[in-house]
This record gives C-alpha cells, sequence and structure tokens, in this order.
C-alpha cells in the first residue's frame, strides 16, 4: 500500500474519487442523474450581480454556494436568487434544498427563507461555526 499526499488542485483526480462515490450510492439508491443548477443575475453592463449554485439529485437540491455582490446585499435580490433556483428544483422534483454556512456568513439570511439549522460544527479557536441547514421546498 502507498499513501501519496497531493498539495494541488487534481480535477482528474476529485473526479475519480466522485466516481467512486456515484457508484456506491447508485448500488444503494439506484441509479440517478445528478444536474448542475445554477440561477445568476447580472446588470445591464453584464456584470455578475450575484448567483445560486447547486446541484440536483435523489430530490435535494444541494446548494454550494450563494454569493450576492456588496453593492446588492438587502434589496432582495437574495431572496429571488433563491426562491428562483429553489422554483427549478420543485420543477426537478426535488423536495429539500440544502447548504452550510459560516456564522459569520448568512444563517440569519437562510433562516428567514425557511431553512433549519439540521447541524452544526461550534466555533473553536481560528474557526467560525458551520451550520448545515435544510427546507421543506414541495
Amino acid at each position: 500500500m502507498n499513501f501519496q499526499v497531493i498539495n494541488e488542485e487534481s480535477p482528474q483526480l476529485v473526479d475519480e474519487l466522485v466516481e467512486g462515490v456515484r457508484t456506491f450510492v447508485h448500488e444503494q439508491l439506484g441509479d440517478e442523474t445528478t444536474l448542475p443548477l445554477s440561477v445568476i443575475a447580472r446588470d445591464d453592463d453584464g456584470a455578475l450581480m450575484g448567483g445560486v449554485s447547486g446541484r440536483t439529485i435523489y430530490s435535494n437540491f444541494l446548494i454550494g454556494v450563494v454569493w450576492v455582490d456588496k453593492k446588492y446585499r438587502g434589496t432582495g435580490l437574495g431572496r429571488k436568487l433563491m426562491e428562483s433556483a429553489e422554483l427549478e428544483a420543485i420543477g426537478r422534483g426535488c423536495k429539500v434544498s440544502q447548504l452550510d454556512t459560516l456564522s459569520i456568513q448568512a444563517p440569519l439570511f437562510y433562516q428567514k427563507l425557511g431553512f433549519e439549522v439540521v447541524g452544526e460544527v461550534p466555533e473553536f479557536p481560528g474557526s467560525p461555526a458551520r451550520y448545515f441547514m435544510m427546507k421543506t421546498i414541495s
């Protein structure tokens, strides 16, 4: 057995690991297609104002990133982006949305949208708390 430490990005390696996980999950739950899902907003000049990006799989909308440019925070753009993404996820048969966020990010924003904390890694020196959140969407 040979262990190796890799200290650089390796998309090919990540793809290989993900494929191994997919094979295992498919053996347990059956075949399912995972599809990317992103909703973005651009201003009239084409600059990115914000967006939501994730994947749909096994009736879940797994949200990987939500970002709104500082200029547009507090305008309702984040809510509109999330609602648009969730409508698309519902159209794909999703029953829940899931995400994780740090205590210094936006847990209150997500709670206002109906997300509940379903798990937590408490704060420790050098790291804020991390919240795992879920919302029923259909």
